[in-house]
């Protein structure tokens, strides 16, 4: 594998779409804003992105612990969110998954979130530059 396919930066793989939510927003709200294909929303306090809600929550959080739809997300969310920054590698971002045993981090260019890396991401980066 050529590595500096991973030296990449994440800037130049992250997904620049990024859905946010309020923490008063209900389980089932965020559930029908991901039946849309969003993997992943960011759960703003005070403005600021400072959680995620992920589609592995639900599989994995929200439906074992048999949450009511009706609870708020704030609830169920993943906090604090982690973060990268735009300039780092693709190499460190999967690093930074496999050691915190995650697949979403967000991306930030100057303290301001501006995407968000994933395994997926990561995984089409190296099958479709080593074909």
């Amino acid at each position: 594998m050529d590595e500096s396919l991973l030296n990449k930066s994440v800037g130049e793989i992250m997904s620049k779409k990024l859905i946010s939510a309020d923490p008063s927003t209900t389980i089932f709200q965020i559930a029908k804003m991901m039946e849309q294909g969003v993997g992943a929303i960011l759960v703003k306090k005070d403005s600021v992105p400072a959680g995620i809600i992920t589609d592995r929550d639900f599989a994995i959080r929200i439906a074992a612990n048999k949450y009511d739809w009706n609870t708020t997300v704030d609830k169920v969310a993943s906090y604090p969110l982690k973060t990268i920054d735009i300039g780092e590698s693709v190499l460190t971002a999967a690093k930074i998954m496999s050691t915190q045993k995650i697949r979403k981090v967000a991306v930030v260019d100057q303290n301001k979130i501006v995407g968000i890396i994933t395994s997926t991401d990561v995984v089409n980066l190296i099958a479709t530059t080593t074909k």
